[in-house]
């Protein structure tokens, strides 16, 4: 498997539980970009664990290795509204 691939969260929380099928898909990949907003939830899960400072390293050494896409004001001010609306 070669080429870009944009990241979910799921995705990376199976990662994270060290799902083989996951990870092995994972290692053959050449570019991995995962959206600020996945970040965003990452830390929103690990916050709300039991286990955050070990969450949040994880994420914080995760961010390293792969490239982060920035969102735009837009996209964050829908982002909100819509987890918000999730709130309900």
């Amino acid at each position: 498997m070669n080429g870009k691939f944009l990241l979910d969260t799921n995705i990376i929380i199976a990662s994270f539980s060290n799902e083989e099928s996951v990870n092995e898909k994972l290692n053959r990949i050449e570019n991995v970009f995962i959206p600020s907003i996945v970040i965003g939830e990452l830390y929103f899960g690990a916050y709300k664990s039991s286990r955050i400072r070990e969450n949040v390293l994880q994420i914080n050494k995760f961010s390293l290795m792969n490239v982060i896409l920035n969102c735009d004001q837009h996209t964050a001010k829908i982002f909100g509204e819509t987890k918000a609306g999730l709130k309900l």
